[in-house]
C-alpha cells in the first residue's frame, strides 16, 4: 500500500506542501486547512505531521464513519460523521485535522501533490514496507 513517507532531516520548512494541500482541497490559502503540517521540533529540525494510514482512527470512531478504501487509504464518510473529533485526539501521528469552519475532521488521502511540490523530497510516496518510512 502506498502512503506518504517523510524524511524530517531534509525539510526546510518552506511550506510549499501545506500551501498546495490547502489550495487543492479547500481552495484556501489558510495553512490550517492543510492535511499536512510542518512544525518546529528543534532549532534546525522540523516535524512533519502527515497521515501514515495506520488505521487507529478506524477503531476509535463511534459511528464507523472512518474506513480503509480498497487502495488502503483511510477515508472519512462525511455524511455519517457526527463531528465528535475523537479521531483527532487519538491519532498517534497527530495527522487527523480539524478546523472551526468544518463540521468533520479531515486528513491526508495520500494524493501525492505535496510530494510532487516538495523541493527537497522531504516527503515522498512509499510502500508500507519501505525501510525509509
Amino acid at each position: 500500500m502506498k502512503h506518504l513517507a517523510k524524511n524530517q532531516a531534509l525539510c526546510t520548512k518552506c511550506g510549499q506542501c501545506e500551501d498546495i494541500c490547502a489550495t487543492s482541497f479547500f481552495k484556501s490559502n489558510d495553512k490550517e486547512k492543510s492535511c499536512i503540517r510542518i512544525e518546529e521540533a528543534a532549532k534546525e529540525n522540523s516535524l512533519i505531521k502527515v497521515c501514515n494510514q495506520c488505521g487507529v482512527c478506524i477503531d476509535i470512531c463511534p459511528v464507523q464513519a472512518i474506513y480503509r478504501d480498497k487502495s488502503g487509504v483511510i477515508r472519512i464518510k462525511k455524511e455519517i460523521c457526527v463531528g465528535c473529533f475523537m479521531c483527532v485526539g487519538f491519532c498517534p501521528e497527530e495527522a487527523m485535522m480539524q478546523h472551526n469552519e468544518h463540521l468533520e475532521p479531515f486528513k491526508c488521502i495520500a494524493c501525492g501533490l505535496c510530494a510532487k511540490n516538495c523541493p527537497v523530497e522531504a516527503i515522498f510516496i512509499a510502500e508500507n514496507n519501505d525501510a525509509n518510512s
